[in-house]
C-alpha cells in the first residue's frame, strides 16, 4: 500500500474512533471506573471495532464518496457551462 493511501485510511479511521472512544466513555465511563483495566479494555475493544469495521469506516466512505460525487458534478456542470458559451448557437 503506497503511503498516501496508508494516510487516507488512517485518518478515516482516526475520523471514526475519537468520537466512538469519547461517546462510548461519555455513556459508560462511571461504570467502566468500578472495573479492573483489563476488563475496561476487553469491554471497550469488543465493542467498539466492530463498531468500527462495519459501521463507521464504511459511513464515512460513504460521505466521501457523496462529497466527492458532488464535487466531480459541479466541475463537470461548470465544463459543460463553458463549452456552452463557446459554441455559437
Amino acid at each position: 500500500m503506497k503511503l498516501k493511501l496508508k494516510l487516507i485510511a488512517s485518518l478515516k479511521i482516526w475520523a471514526v474512533i475519537y468520537p466512538s472512544i469519547t461517546l462510548f466513555l461519555y455513556l459508560f465511563g462511571e461504570v467502566l471506573a468500578t472495573m479492573p483495566l483489563y476488563q475496561r479494555t476487553l469491554l471497550l475493544t469488543v465493542t467498539l471495532v466492530p463498531w468500527i469495521v462495519f459501521i463507521g469506516v464504511p459511513f464515512i466512505d460513504l460521505v466521501i464518496r457523496m462529497i466527492s460525487f458532488t464535487v466531480v458534478k459541479d466541475k463537470q456542470e461548470d465544463t459543460d457551462r463553458a463549452i456552452q458559451t463557446k459554441i455559437p448557437q
